[in-house]
């Protein structure tokens, strides 16, 4: 299975946060989420990949290539969508398209209006005129228009409402028909990752908690719930967040597996979603 993209030990440093060696991988064909608290370093490693800002270490190489050797064609190959699409505001959506399709020799006339056709762009209108709705949908356009085989996306679906976010969604895994392609998607709406995503990276304060398969995660992680003597012991290890009431305890794990050996029908252990392992790391522990 080829990489679309691949970072190790990924670093950057600046006064008051630092990025520590931050490694994954995003094989062709496949959608990676990427998650974590607003601060946690989600936008620094996008704009790493995009070669806007500087690393201090690390590499970074998409389809085999690394970004700073290789920039303009591998830039080429990408196509990004940020939070909040920037483009002039006074100009009709049919001029920016025209120009910025200038900067790509693999631009697709066809491909852009069959996708201004389903996204029903109004193309005559200025750009300020548009929902947000609107404008994710047209940079997502200009992001497929040039064939591009990696989709990077920082927040897309952010400020969007539930049926316009699961329409982008169904779209985004269509794209993936084309085994070539791959998705890198920075959010913090899990739900929508559940949907769509096969595997996530989770970022905390700028270090890697995990970067596995969804279906692994699901696997691996569990709330574990019981009495209050729960948090005694050995077992405590296992256990992240923890927190007590007047009815019991419960708890964040990373080995599932392990607790439910060692305690068997003394605790129930549910599977944890992503909102829940977001919600209890918060409450204690740096890394799983």
């Amino acid at each position: 299975m080829a990489d679309a993209l691949e970072i190790v030990n990924l670093r950057k440093h600046y006064p008051g946060f630092t990025l520590r060696d931050i490694s994954l991988r995003v094989p062709e064909g496949y959608v990676m989420g990427l998650i974590g608290p607003n601060g946690a370093g989600k936008t620094t490693i996008m704009r790493l990949i995009m070669n806007l800002t500087r690393r201090d270490g690390g590499e970074i190489r998409v389809f085999g290539l690394d970004l700073l050797e290789h920039e303009v064609p591998v830039k080429a190959r990408i196509g990004f969508v940020y939070d909040e699409p920037c483009f002039p505001e006074d100009v009709t959506l049919e001029n920016i398209k025209r120009a910025v399709s200038r900067f790509y020799p693999t631009w697709d006339e066809d491909v852009f209006g069959r996708l201004a056709r389903t996204f029903e762009l109004p193309l005559k209108k200025w750009f300020k005129r548009l929902s947000h709705g609107t404008k994710m949908k047209f940079a997502l356009a200009l992001a497929l228009a040039h064939h591009a085989d990696f989709i990077l996306m920082d927040e897309p679906t952010s400020g969007l409402d539930p049926v316009f976010r699961r329409e982008f969604l169904m779209h985004l895994r269509e794209l993936l028909q084309d085994e070539r392609r791959a998705i890198l998607f920075s959010t913090h709406i899990t739900t929508d990752l559940e949907r769509i995503a096969d595997f996530v990276t989770f970022v905390r304060s700028g270090e890697l908690v995990f970067s596995a398969a969804r279906d692994e995660i699901q696997d691996h992680w569990g709330i574990v719930k019981g009495e209050r003597n729960l948090l005694n012991g050995d077992l405590r290890s296992l256990l992240i967040g923890a927190r007590e009431s007047a009815y019991g305890a419960e708890a964040l794990t990373s080995n599932a597996r392990e607790v439910r050996r060692r305690l068997g029908a003394a605790v129930v252990v549910e599977q944890a979603r992503l909102e829940d392992i977001m919600l209890f790391m918060e409450r204690g522990g740096p890394h799983a």
